[in-house]
């Protein structure tokens, strides 16, 4: 049978979901610790890499098994197993032919900012941090509209990702505002290598009076990266929820 879980971790400590052969991966742990309970060689397939220091809330990944540990079981089991910042919220039986990268039709994913001259150390492991004292949050809404519908995405990515085309659908883009804490939430039928810590760099940069305004829609014009803002780091960026057709494959939101 195939079995598709629902992965929450916190990215520090972890070279990226992906195994890696001289660093320790999300994959790595979560697929030993269930080859372990499960008595059986377990290979994860997930919706898509995440990289070194990002997080997640809703990491979608299957694989196939052929014992009898009962499913409903499983998540509670393999927690029991794995370090605190890797859980496994639930695990569920789909059919032979879902795949948790090809079957998935939107992403969200959530990067979370604050606005301070002050770095503080604690909410430093969660949140990018924008050092000034003050940003123009209505400019960063005005611009982040313009993302929204199908663009080539070349200007906001870093190379080295093999894809055989930058086009991308944003669905939705919003910013919210809470105190010094900015939250940008987006979605979208996929991403590029680091689009939304530049798209989150680039609206940082015009609230500060950095880029001009306007600079989303020069970049999508262009696509040039250098127009754009810098790549913001990896810890204020998790993967929210992947969405697929069916509506019982679609992730509680968190």
């Amino acid at each position: 049978m195939r079995i598709l879980l629902t992965v929450e971790y916190f990215g520090k400590n972890y070279a990226g979901w992906q195994r890696q052969k001289n660093a320790t991966s999300v994959q790595q742990v979560l697929e030993e610790k269930l080859s372990l309970i499960l008595q059986s060689p377990i290979v994860l397939s997930a919706s898509g890499r995440t990289d070194s220091g990002v997080h997640a809330l809703g990491q979608k990944a299957h694989f196939d098994y052929e014992g009898n540990f009962p499913v409903g079981k499983m998540a509670f089991a393999v927690n029991t197993t794995l370090p605190e910042d890797i859980r496994v919220l639930s695990a569920i039986k789909v059919s032979d032919d879902f795949h948790a990268q090809y079957s998935a039709k939107r992403k969200t994913y959530v990067y979370k900012m604050y606005v301070s001259r002050t770095l503080h150390p604690l909410k430093n492991y969660h949140f990018a941090r924008i050092p000034y004292d003050k940003v123009d949050f209505e400019k960063m809404e005005r611009a982040c509209e313009d993302l929204i519908g199908t663009h080539d995405f070349s200007g906001f990515s870093s190379t080295g990702s093999g894809i055989k085309t930058t086009v991308r659908t944003i669905y939705s883009a919003t910013l919210r505002k809470d105190g010094e804490d900015i939250t940008l939430e987006i979605t979208g039928n996929g991403f590029l290598y680091n689009m939304v810590r530049i798209i989150a760099g680039t609206l940082a940069y015009i609230g500060a009076g950095l880029l001009p305004e306007d600079s989303v829609k020069t970049v999508l014009d262009t696509k040039n990266r250098k127009l754009a803002g810098k790549t913001f780091p990896p810890q204020g960026l998790y993967l929210k929820e992947v969405f697929y057709e069916d509506e019982n494959m679609v992730s509680e939101e968190r």
